[in-house]
């Protein structure tokens, strides 16, 4: 609302947050700065909404995709004019390609010092381009503006959030100074009576999901009744209302389910259909050519497995259903040959009454045969080193980690080996990842705004270069229980993976950056409790003690890169070499 006396950009800033909290915004990170100071008066000041202040833009843009991420709702973003904003960027690309709904509110200085040299001052129009879903730049406030074309923006901004595909929206604000001076014959400003009197925001939007056609959803069970070796895939699923409605189909379906890291079914280990050890499964050409599919229903985000990609690339499927709520082509392979653009949780209660009840059982029993080998395996290799591996820290976090926790997985190694190595069990888990983009940026911040919203305990396994990018974000561990574990082997562990390592004369300086670091003093002089454990009982002793104190901790656990692909490799030809005997 607005007060008479306030200067007019008070006003303004007043109507703006109201009308968000009218809209259902009830979170806001903020960087704060001279610019966005009515902006950020106005949200300290109201009672409705949470204001969040991170120093570092770049942390605090991700902390609001970690609030959103786990809310499934719009969250906010405010900082001030300048560079600032463009520390948002790789916040907003993985927004945009992850589908969050994330508002940003970038305050901007007044037409007059654009283009003029003015200190501070830099192109903040459609800064982001394409990126987002819709951009607005709001002039200075003024009386020759009706209030209501800033309260239908805010109105539309909101809802352009959460519309398939949701994503980032940018509104730019300009502020002339003086910024937040009381002044007594500044005119007010008055918004419609109907509005001020209502709870409402001032244009409501309808923003349900569609749901798909019956011809749609006919033609696919169609297509499911006739197939002989049906397999489901199930990426990144962003709620538990999502997870049980797919776990409804799984019964239905009875098809072999390869669920990603990401869906939260990975570690559930409660259906007959499950097959966790699918990656492994596919080093095996011989075993799993035998095993293509005819049809493929992939329903979720995208999934980590790039054995999976490179399968279905050498086995296409005659029929390849993708089901997502965006229109956004998710096709790298160019292989989908039906595209259901629809709410999960409906298209899975729409299709179970069109679905055969007994469904493809030989095909699951010959995924499930050879997954209690690959376990006995995976343990028997790793036992044969003391030290601390990183295959062996994703099984022992995956055991380890107490029902009702969450997991945050960082990039590269990290959820690709809690993926392919993860123990399977019947503990119920949300897990996240910034997996739009697939960058090492910004994770503890999202990972301590995922935390923060659910209001549960939450353990994140990044590498050492992810957490170098965003330490600052340490300073945010103090809001929720975090333990965070950080893999330190002294550079970029996954290009040790990839041909490059062979050119001895420029790997090593150029691409695996070793640090020589270790998070001890930078743990301290955030307060953080830290832990640097030798071996795996160690490792698991502290880990254990840090999961039950419920406080956060960093847990820095230290390997070789070298020795790090050796054990993989051993552990990827003993399975391949099983599958080929079988």
């Amino acid at each position: 609302m607005t007060t008479a006396g306030e200067s007019l950009n008070l006003q303004w800033a007043n109507l703006i947050v109201e009308e968000l909290v009218r809209c259902g915004v009830r979170t806001c990170s903020l960087s704060s700065g001279s610019r966005s100071s009515p902006l950020v008066i106005a949200l300290a000041r109201h009672e409705s909404i949470e204001s969040v202040v991170h120093f570092d833009e770049r942390g605090s843009a991700f902390y609001a995709l970690g609030r959103a991420r786990a809310l499934g709702q719009t969250c906010a973003w405010v900082t001030t004019s300048g560079t600032a904003v463009a520390n948002g960027l790789p916040a907003v690309v993985e927004a945009a390609k992850a589908n969050v709904p994330l508002l940003l509110l970038t305050a901007d200085r007044p037409p007059e010092l654009r283009d003029a040299g003015a200190n501070q001052t830099i192109d903040q129009v459609k800064i982001f381009g394409h990126t987002v879903r819709w951009f607005a730049d709001l002039p200075c406030p003024t009386p020759d503006i009706a209030p209501e074309f800033l309260l239908t923006t805010i109105d539309q901004a909101v809802h352009r959030t959460r519309t398939a595909p949701s994503g980032p929206v940018h509104i730019n604000v300009m502020f002339r100074e003086p910024l937040v001076e009381d002044e007594k014959t500044s005119p007010t400003v008055m918004p419609p009576k109907t509005w001020q009197e209502a709870e409402r925001p001032y244009t409501l939007y309808d923003d349900s999901r569609p749901t798909v056609s019956s011809t749609a959803i006919v033609d696919v069970a169609s297509s499911i009744a006739i197939a002989e070796r049906g397999l489901l895939i199930v990426g990144q699923l962003d709620s538990e209302t999502e997870e049980h409605a797919v776990m409804t189909l799984v019964d239905r379906l009875a098809w072999p389910v390869l669920a990603d890291v990401t869906s939260g079914l990975r570690f559930k280990n409660t259906s007959p259909y499950a097959v966790p050890y699918y990656d492994l499964a596919l080093l095996s050409e011989s075993f799993s050519s035998h095993l293509a599919p005819d049809m493929v229903l992939h329903v979720g985000g995208r999934y980590t497995s790039k054995r999976l990609q490179q399968y279905l690339a050498r086995h296409p499927p005659r029929v390849h259903v993708r089901v997502k709520a965006s229109p956004e082509r998710e096709d790298p392979l160019h292989v989908v040959t039906d595209c259901l653009q629809c709410d999960l949780y409906h298209f899975c209660d729409d299709i179970r009454s069109h679905l055969p009840a007994n469904g493809n059982v030989k095909g699951v029993e010959a995924w499930q045969k050879i997954l209690p080998d690959i376990d006995d395996i995976i343990d028997s290799e790793l036992a044969k080193h003391e030290e601390i591996s990183e295959p062996g820290l994703a099984r022992a976090v995956s055991r380890l980690l107490p029902e009702g926790h969450l997991l945050y997985l960082g990039s590269s190694m990290p959820i690709r080996d809690m993926d392919m190595y993860g123990v399977p069990d019947a503990t119920s888990r949300r897990v996240f990842a910034n997996r739009g983009a697939s960058g090492i940026d910004g994770c503890i911040a999202t990972a301590v705004g995922v935390a923060d919203e659910i209001a549960q305990p939450l353990t994140a396994v990044v590498g050492d270069i992810a957490c170098l990018h965003d330490l600052n974000s340490l300073a945010l561990l103090n809001r929720a229980p975090v333990t965070l574990i950080v893999i330190n082997n002294d550079g970029g562990g996954i290009f040790s993976f990839l041909p490059i390592a062979e050119l001895e004369d420029v790997f090593e300086s150029h691409f695996g950056t070793p640090h020589g670091l270790n998070f001890g003093h930078a743990a301290s002089m955030f307060g953080i409790p830290y832990h640097r454990p030798s071996g795996h009982l160690k490792f698991e002793e502290i880990y254990y003690e840090a999961v039950q104190s419920r406080e956060s901790a960093l847990i820095e656990v230290n390997t070789d890169r070298r020795e790090n692909v050796k054990i993989h490799r051993k552990i990827e030809e003993a399975v391949r070499s099983h599958l080929e005997r079988v």
